[in-house]
């Protein structure tokens, strides 16, 4: 345990880098860097809301929300957890209603302005892509 705190200092950037890891669709590096996180300072919750962020990126969905309802219990206040459940469930089809919910509390409540910003366009998203009704076969939606 010594030989670890020496890296301790490099958390944030193994942390980061596991989450370009994440965006760059490296799931073998994100799960090493965000293991690495883990060692290093296992209670933090940026690891766990990074697992779950890997999980809504190959949609997994279900595993994403248990990442984030995780979170939420340690941290009721957790406002990104908050924002990805809300984006998990509004993906999820038969819970999109209880994800817009979520999403519209933190648009108008986050202290944020980039959760704000994601919750917004997230909204925006689901009533355009999920929400959309599906027209007569053949016909082009406008």
């Amino acid at each position: 345990m010594e030989d670890l705190k020496k890296y301790d200092e490099d958390f944030f950037l193994f942390l980061e880098a596991g989450y370009i890891a994440i965006n760059q669709a490296d799931e073998d590096s994100a799960i090493k860097l965000l293991k690495t996180c883990e060692l290093l300072r296992p209670d933090n919750l940026l690891i766990k809301i990074g697992f779950g962020y890997m999980h809504l990126h190959k949609l997994e969905l279900k595993q994403a929300c248990n990442c984030f309802e995780e979170v939420l219990r340690s941290d009721p206040n957790h406002e990104m957890a908050k924002t990805f459940l809300g984006i998990a469930l509004s993906l999820t089809p038969d819970k999109v209603a209880k994800g817009e919910q979520i999403l519209e509390k933190s648009a108008q409540e986050s202290s944020d302005a980039d959760v704000k910003k994601l919750a917004h366009t997230t909204l925006t998203f689901v009533d355009q892509f999920v929400k959309k009704t599906p027209g007569p076969a053949g016909t082009k939606q406008t």
